[in-house]
């Protein structure tokens, strides 16, 4: 071939490649997304070390990820400097309600969640029988009124009011036993176990994820270990797990580990511990061998996962510094008998066998309990005080304060215990099967009825990834995320969240590891985090720029009886 006709062959190629590649960049056909987020450290949510790339979402799912440029989206937000990851996933949490007060979910969706999992021990649902008074009071103190009896219809209502985060719930023991029993302190009848049994099955096809225990609770305390096996065998044949806040986190904690141990392998399902901990300073140090117990357990076949709140101080209600049974107003009678409270006395300085929440020892006396909310206005002086300091106010011995506070609410309050030592936290940290759940519920500053709570309520997820992670290094970046993402949906059974893959729901968190913290504190709790400047759920974009939009886009989340019935190809 000539030159000449050579070099004209190759300038008509160069113009026809020039022509189709402008063709294609305005070619309505080309992939259109609604959200773009570009110049990102991705950290994907497995553990592995953060890659530049970009996340292209279209209709609420992650539509591509990785080196793909800087895609047409209908918005682009340039996270340079930041890591994006998946949203975090709240492994314990008690917004079963608050959510209906507030859907924005404050607290919790500033701290990079996008997802909690409710109901433990005493879920929103199923309600009826002797437990409807006791949950109607509860609502009312929040200002609100119960539209549902089944898990299903509560769900129903969630999702009708809206809210920012998605949740997912289990079915609570202690609320089946509640709904057939009463607060009773004796063995179940073999129709009232069948009723209990039809109760949880009905949870589970409405979408619970498993069956929940509060075994230091009134009437869930009552449970024995075959009771419990039974109704989590049912929870296991619709794929769900066994969830348990254990009898004992101080002295007898192994005895407690060995029987929700026990209840997984009889039943044949997976187990999880709520806050893992040591509780009480004549306990500390022994981390390492509860730790030994699961792994044992894990090492013969049963999958055993715990979570954690990174705190050393507990938060529960202020009468489990007593041991009396019964409902709000039998104890409450009990109070008011001097005799009683003379018993009281000698059960908080001597123990009573068994009991393994007494709060009062394990913080190390009266000082160590800090009461959180009051409802009486009368009492708000006392929110934030330590029970020794009210006493003194009071001018009263400390039973005789505790009782007196106790008579004037009108539902049980709550305290912070401070129970735990910074290495036992710090080496349950550590364990590969141990993730993050704030045990703490989606507020805002502007709920007077939740007083000064727990710091865990604002400041759990920041808190780990900035003192835990970027100050004390007791773990990595991509291992902490791996524990609130990817970890976390494994262990609850949500197979859309938790990692930045195409397909998945675009649930992720985008924050600076130079600038996140938790700004709460015991004294003034109510403090957003820094630091996190995005949380997009279901590709909805909530917080922006560290401001929250107001969008509701969060969803209830299924577990696999519900998706089962919606999908004949989701087997049990």
């Amino acid at each position: 071939m000539p030159i000449r006709r050579a070099v004209r062959c190759v300038v008509v190629i160069l113009l026809f490649a020039n022509f189709s590649s402008t063709s294609f960049a305005q070619n309505p056909a080309a992939p259109h997304y609604d959200l773009a987020i570009i110049d990102a450290h991705i950290m994907d949510g497995s553990g592995s070390p953060w890659y530049e790339g970009a996340v292209a979402i279209k209709g609420g799912k992650i539509a591509a990820i990785g080196r793909i440029g800087k895609v047409p989206a209908q918005r682009t937000i340039d996270a340079q400097g930041m890591v994006v990851s998946p949203g975090f996933i709240d492994l314990h949490s008690h917004s079963d309600f608050a959510l209906l007060a507030d859907g924005k979910a404050e607290s919790k969706i500033r701290q990079g969640v996008t997802t909690e999992i409710i109901g433990e021990s005493e879920s929103a649902g199923p309600v009826l029988g002797p437990a409807l008074p006791q949950l109607d009071k509860e609502l009312a103190s929040m200002g609100l009124q119960r539209e549902w009896s089944t898990l299903g219809e509560y769900f129903a209502t969630l999702q009708k009011h809206g809210t920012a985060v998605n949740i997912a719930s289990y079915v609570g023991s202690g609320q089946i036993r509640l709904d057939v029993m009463g607060n009773v302190n004796r063995a179940p009848t073999g129709g009232e176990v069948s009723k209990m049994k039809s109760l949880v099955k009905q949870a589970m096809q409405d979408g619970a994820i498993g069956l929940a225990s509060g075994l230091i609770y009134f009437p869930n305390s009552y449970a024995k270990t075959d009771e419990l096996s039974e109704l989590a065998r049912v929870a296991a044949h619709y794929g769900g797990i066994y969830t348990t806040h254990i009898r004992d986190e101080g002295d007898h904690i192994s005895e407690a580990l060995r029987e929700a141990i026990e209840i997984g392998e009889k039943a044949g399902l997976p187990v999880h511990i709520l806050h893992y901990k040591m509780a009480g300073e004549r306990n500390w140090g022994k981390m390492s061998e509860t730790n030994a117990l699961i792994q044992s357990a894990r090492d013969r076949g049963l999958d055993v996962t715990a979570d954690q709140y990174p705190y050393l101080a507990g938060m529960t209600g202020l009468q489990l510094c007593l041991h009396l049974e019964g409902t709000h107003e039998q104890v409450i009678e009990r109070l008011k008998d001097p005799a009683s409270r003379d018993e009281i006395r000698q059960m908080i300085a001597r123990g009573v066998p068994g009991w393994g929440g007494n709060q009062i020892q394990l913080a190390g006396g009266w000082h160590g309990a800090m009461v959180a909310s009051l409802q009486n206005p009368q009492n708000k002086s006392y929110e934030g005080k330590r029970m020794d300091e009210i006493a003194a106010s009071m001018k009263k011995d400390p039973v005789d304060a505790l009782c007196e506070l106790l008579i004037s609410e009108v539902t049980f309050p709550y305290a912070i215990y401070f129970v735990m030592s910074e290495p036992d936290v710090r080496l349950a940290m550590q364990q590969p099967w141990v993730g993050v759940g704030s045990d703490g519920v989606a507020v805002n500053p502007d709920m007077k009825f939740i007083g000064k709570p727990h710091p865990r309520f604002y400041g759990t997820f920041p808190r780990v990834l900035g003192y835990y992670v970027r100050e004390q290094k007791v773990l990595t970046l991509p291992d902490a995320i791996r524990k609130m993402t990817s970890l976390a949906a494994q262990i609850t059974g949500l197979t859309d969240r938790g990692l930045l893959r195409p397909g998945m729901a675009a649930d992720i968190a985008i924050f600076d590891p130079k600038q996140v913290s938790d700004k709460a504190t015991f004294e003034d709790p109510s403090q957003y985090p820094a630091g996190i400047a995005y949380v997009i759920v279901n590709g909805t974009v909530v917080i922006d720029q560290g401001k929250h939009t107001g969008a509701l886009p969060g969803r209830v989340l299924y577990g696999r009886g519900k998706l089962a019935a919606i999908n004949p190809k989701v087997t049990n």
